[in-house]
């Protein structure tokens, strides 16, 4: 399952006064947030009858030291008679200033480890040199791309811009961490929270804030304009980074993502 780019899940600007606070240099809030998971659909190829999981996203760092993610997603997966529980572990460090982005993802099946993937990458000139040490060591030139917070800054900037849709290739070292995904993502109107909205009552401070809805499409880079998504995932943004309600549609199945505690933390501060 792909990184929440989290796709990812990264971070951005907050501008409203009850955010600034835990928000550090730039805007970007630091925090950890808890996601209970459930299935919403599964297809009958896909052969799984149930699947219930917890994901806890962790959110560190500066503009100046650079921004740490701490990732882990676990699932147990019914499937006819038996099942079994996946847990994945990433952790990133991403220095923006200095263009270099490090990652590590464990994957256990039944509490052993299936499956794991170590590397780096920085910019060099007009694409990325990827450097892989897990599962082999590789060394890599794939064309320019942007890292996962970087990404969300881009985000989070043309929502408040009001550019409604774009394209983008993110690398987030997810899967075997060879390639930059190509995505389009459409930002909604900004929204104010439903009366009815329970789960804004767990986003503490953020609950009465309003949100974009947003939508991002994951596409293998050869693939053509009339492919469908590897994977695509809805949220709720909040203009400091922290997202909710969540909907991971992986093909076969989808997952739904609801916000089960939110902790905010004080800024690092920037030391120049």
């Amino acid at each position: 399952m792909r990184m929440l780019v989290i796709a990812s899940l990264a971070i951005v600007a907050a501008t409203p006064a009850i955010t600034q606070a835990q928000a550090g240099p730039g805007g970007l809030a630091t925090h950890r947030a808890v996601y209970d998971l459930s299935l919403k659909e599964a297809s009958e190829r896909s052969g799984i009858s149930g699947m219930v999981g917890r994901m806890v996203y962790e959110f560190g760092g500066s503009a100046c030291s650079g921004y740490t993610v701490s990732f882990r997603f676990v699932t147990e997966i019914a499937t006819g008679d038996s099942s079994r529980i996946t847990d994945q572990q990433t952790t990133t460090f991403e220095d923006i200033r200095n263009q270099t982005f490090r990652f590590v993802t464990r994957s256990f099946v039944d509490q052993q480890l299936d499956h794991e993937v170590r590397g780096s990458a920085e910019v060099d000139g007009d694409g990325l040199a990827v450097t892989l040490e897990q599962p082999d060591k590789l060394a890599l030139d794939i064309g320019t791309a942007r890292f996962p917070t970087e990404h969300m800054i881009e985000m989070i900037d043309k929502a408040r811009d009001g550019e409604r849709f774009y394209e983008s290739r993110i690398y987030d070292g997810s899967d075997e961490g060879d390639r930059a995904m190509l995505t389009t993502t459409i930002v909604g109107e900004k929204q104010p929270v439903e009366s009815g909205d329970t789960e804004a009552k767990l986003a503490g401070e953020l609950g009465n804030e309003a949100y974009w809805p947003v939508s991002m499409a994951y596409f293998e880079e050869n693939s053509g304009g009339d492919e469908l998504p590897v994977y695509s995932i809805a949220f709720k943004l909040y203009e400091n980074g922290v997202t909710r309600d969540l909907t991971m549609d992986y093909g076969d199945f989808v997952l739904e993502g609801q916000l089960a505690q939110l902790d905010m933390y004080e800024p690092e501060p920037c030391k120049e």
